[in-house]
């Protein structure tokens, strides 16, 4: 009998002590899973670049154009970058282009005012047929090297780009009850972001047609500004 209890109490002690190597093989796994997450190399979404709660605090269910644009920025976000300059300028700014052409879909449906719908016409065939230029490229740059640091925030070119983001949604204005308002406003901030997204490739970009494709879009668009911002101020009573 005592032999049996001593034999039922070595079990019992081993059985424990074989769980408890279990849950500690189980705890080292687990740490070295999440180290090995943490030490990835540095490719993925753009440091510091996640504005999915962009309207949070706007009108973005009342609005198609807020609608438009937070769907763009989503699809923005999540984009995993490559970390060549060119690369995910090209694939950004595609994005970036096709969230306009929705916006001038959505002024030529709702808007009313003939100088913005002129303007929407206008944007849409010119960022449509710079979406047709850049797509080929896109696919070309696919296979080119890494030349910058896409999760390291002090990379002269992340930190450019993000700024770009950051500031616009920074400035989204607030929606109003004129469509064609909301057009001018929304557009004069998209357009910005475009801007300050193309300096960054003129600045750090190596590919010869995609810098001269980023100073056309700078000079156009910056026309583009001038003139929302004329019409606002001659329609501050749609306001």
């Amino acid at each position: 009998m005592k032999k049996s209890a001593f034999f039922l109490a070595a079990l019992c002690s081993g059985t424990l002590l074989l769980g408890s190597c279990s849950s500690d093989k189980t705890a080292d796994t687990t740490t070295t899973e999440t180290s090995t997450a943490t030490t990835e190399p540095a490719t993925g979404d753009m440091a510091g670049m996640d504005h999915s709660k962009m309207t949070e605090s706007s009108t973005a269910g009342d609005s198609p154009l807020m609608a438009s644009m937070n769907d763009m920025m989503g699809k923005m976000s999540a984009m995993k970058m490559k970390g060549n300059t060119d690369h995910d300028f090209t694939h950004m700014m595609l994005e970036h282009h096709k969230g306009a052409v929705a916006m001038a879909d959505i002024e030529l449906r709702d808007g009313k005012d003939a100088t913005m719908k002129q303007m929407a016409e206008k944007i849409k065939a010119d960022q449509q047929k710079e979406i047709g230029e850049m797509e080929p490229i896109a696919e070309r740059l696919d296979s080119a090297p890494n030349n910058y640091k896409p999760m390291d925030p002090a990379d002269p070119f992340t930190s450019q780009m993000k700024a770009s983001m950051d500031g616009m949604m920074q400035n989204m204005p607030k929606m109003v009850a004129d469509p064609d308002m909301n057009f001018n406003m929304m557009m004069t901030v998209h357009h910005q972001s475009a801007v300050d997204m193309a300096k960054a490739e003129l600045a750090h970009g190596k590919d010869t047609k995609l810098k001269e494709m980023a100073q056309k879009m700078i000079d156009a668009q910056q026309k583009e500004i001038a003139e929302f911002k004329a019409w606002h101020d001659k329609n501050a009573d749609k306001m």
